[in-house]
C-alpha cells in the first residue's frame, strides 16, 4: 500500500501493540498510533512509512471508543508508561488475557485455555518504587515524567500510581530546590546537578529516598535530609546516587549513604526482604504475592522434592516455595542479587535453600552433571526469555513438573513450544496484572511431563 510521510489517514483502532500503541489497518496494512485506544475512530498523520507498516500520530479523535474513560487528574503527567490508562480497566484485563492466548497460539502453536487475568480491586497507588525526573519551569522546581520522545517534563503534583507519602517527598524536594536554588539537570545540555528522585516505600509506608546527581557534591544536602525527616513521616533512609552518564539508565553505579538505615525492609506475605537502593524488588507487592502464590500452587511441592529456581533473583520465589519442599537450589547471574538472596534466607530463618552465582544456561547443566539433580524446576527469566541451551538442559533432566513465570507472552510462547515438542503438556495458564494501565502482563504456567 502506498502511504507516505505526512499523509493524513482515517480509520478505527482495532488492537494494541506490545508497547500499548493503537493498531489500525488500511486494506490490511498496519499503522501504529500513539495515544489511541481500541474502538477509537481517528485521523492520523503518518510520521514513518516502511514496507510492511507505518507509524503515525493522532491528529484528531473523530469518535472516541465506548470504553474510553476520564479522570479528574491529567493522565498525561504520568508519562508514557501507562498508555492504556484511559481504557476501562475491565477491557484492559480482557485484552491482556487475549494477548497471552494469541501469542501462545500464534508463536507457540499451543491452543490452551487461559484463565481470566487476576487484576486489582483498585488499580492505583501500587508502585513501591518510583524514579521521577526533576526540572524547572519558569524558574520554579517541578517533578514529573518526560513526554514520550521528549526532554520536556510534564509537572505533576500528585502521582496516582505511587503512594501518598511519595507525593509528599517530592513536594519537599521541590521546596528544597527552590529555597536553596539547587541546579537541576537539563537533558538537552547535560548540565545541572539534581537529575532524579528515587523513592522506595514498603507496606508500612516507610521510605528510602535516592537523590540522583551528576556528581558527588550537592550543596545543602543535609538541609534536605532535615526537611525530609521533618516533613515526611516514615523516612528511614536517604542515599545519593551518582550518575554522570547521559543514558537511559536512571541510576549510576555509586551510592553514598546519607542518613538512616542502609536497607529498607519490605514484605511479601509472611516473608521479609531487606532491600538495598540497588536491589531488584517487584514494583507491585500486592500482585506479586498473588503471582508467587500461584507458582507455589502449581509446583505442588512435597517434602521429597528438590527444586531448581532458575533466574532466582533475590530469592523471592525460592523462599516462597521452600516450606513445601526438601530443598531449593537457586541460580542467578547477578552477584549482588545472590548475596541479597542469601541474606534474605537468613532473615527468614530458611535453611533448605542455596544460591549460586552464574548464568543458568552454563551453571545448570554443570551442576546436573555433578549429581545435583532435581525433580522440579521453576523458571522466572527476563523479558528475552530462556536461552535455548538452558531449555535443552532442562529437557535432558526431564523434571516431572515445570513452573514458568513470564513477563513477556511472546518469549513465553517461544519457550513453551520447545518444551511441548519435548514431551511436556501445558496444564494451566494464569495471567496476573502486575502493571495496571500498561501493556505488560505477567503469566505463570504449569507444565507436566507426559506419561
Amino acid at each position: 500500500m502506498n502511504i507516505n510521510v505526512g499523509d493524513i489517514v482515517k480509520g478505527e483502532i482495532i488492537d494494541f501493540t506490545h508497547e500499548g500503541n493503537g493498531v489500525m489497518k488500511l486494506d490490511g496494512f498496519p499503522i501504529f498510533v500513539e495515544d489511541a485506544l481500541i474502538g477509537d475512530m481517528v485521523s492520523v498523520r503518518i510520521t514513518q512509512s516502511k514496507k510492511s507498516f507505518a507509524n503515525g500520530v493522532l491528529e484528531s479523535l473523530i469518535r472516541p471508543s465506548a470504553h474510553r474513560i476520564s479522570y479528574k487528574f491529567d493522565t498525561r503527567a504520568l508519562g508514557g508508561g501507562v498508555p492504556l490508562i484511559e481504557y476501562s480497566y475491565e477491557k484492559q484485563l480482557e485484552w491482556k488475557r487475549n494477548k497471552v492466548y494469541q501469542d501462545l497460539l500464534r508463536i507457540g502453536g499451543i491452543d490452551v485455555h487461559v484463565n481470566p487475568v487476576i487484576g486489582m480491586g483498585h488499580p492505583f497507588r501500587y508502585r513501591n518504587h518510583s524514579q521521577v525526573p526533576v526540572g524547572k519551569v519558569d524558574g520554579k522546581a517541578v517533578t514529573g515524567y518526560y513526554l514520550r520522545k521528549s526532554s520536556e517534563i510534564v509537572p505533576m503534583d500528585e502521582d496516582h500510581l505511587q503512594s501518598e507519602v511519595a507525593d509528599q517527598i517530592l513536594r519537599t524536594v521541590r521546596s528544597w530546590v527552590d529555597k536553596y536554588e539547587i541546579s537541576v539537570y537539563d537533558k538537552n545540555s547535560g548540565e545541572g546537578i539534581l537529575r532524579h528522585v528515587g523513592i522506595r516505600t514498603n507496606e508500612n509506608n516507610e521510605s528510602m529516598v535516592i537523590l540522583v546527581t551528576t556528581f558527588s557534591q550537592i550543596p545543602n544536602k543535609f538541609q534536605l535530609v532535615h526537611m525530609l525527616v521533618r516533613e515526611c513521616p516514615g523516612i528511614v533512609s536517604v542515599y545519593q546516587n551518582i550518575n554522570p552518564m547521559n543514558s537511559r539508565f536512571t541510576y549510576g553505579r555509586e551510592y553514598i549513604h546519607l542518613f538512616g538505615k542502609e536497607k529498607l525492609t519490605d514484605y511479601i506475605g509472611d516473608l521479609q526482604f531487606e532491600i538495598s537502593p540497588d536491589s531488584f524488588f517487584q514494583i507491585n507487592r500486592h500482585q506479586v504475592g498473588i503471582l508467587y502464590g500461584k507458582a507455589r500452587d502449581y509446583l505442588e511441592g512435597s517434602r521429597d522434592d528438590i527444586v531448581y529456581d532458575l533466574y532466582s533473583g533475590i530469592g523471592t520465589i525460592s523462599l516462597f516455595v521452600s516450606e513445601d519442599v526438601k530443598k531449593v537450589i537457586g541460580i542467578e547471574s547477578v552477584k549482588a542479587a545472590v548475596k541479597n538472596a542469601e541474606e534474605n534466607a537468613k532473615l527468614n530463618n530458611v535453611d533448605n535453600v542455596e544460591f549460586h552465582y552464574g548464568k543458568a544456561e552454563d551453571l545448570f547443566p554443570q551442576m546436573i552433571k555433578e549429581g545435583k539433580a532435581a525433580n522440579k524446576v521453576i523458571l522466572d527469566p527476563p523479558r528475552k526469555g530462556c536461552e535455548r541451551d538452558l531449555i535443552h538442559g532442562i529437557m535432558e533432566l526431564g523434571p516431572e513438573r515445570i513452573v514458568y513465570v513470564s513477563c513477556n507472552p511472546s518469549t513465553l510462547a517461544r519457550d513453551l513450544k520447545l518444551m511441548v515438542e519435548s514431551g511436556y503438556r501445558v496444564e494451566e495458564v494464569q495471567p496476573v496484572d502486575m502493571f495496571p494501565h500498561s501493556a505488560h502482563v505477567e503469566t505463570v504456567v504449569a507444565l507436566y511431563k507426559k506419561d
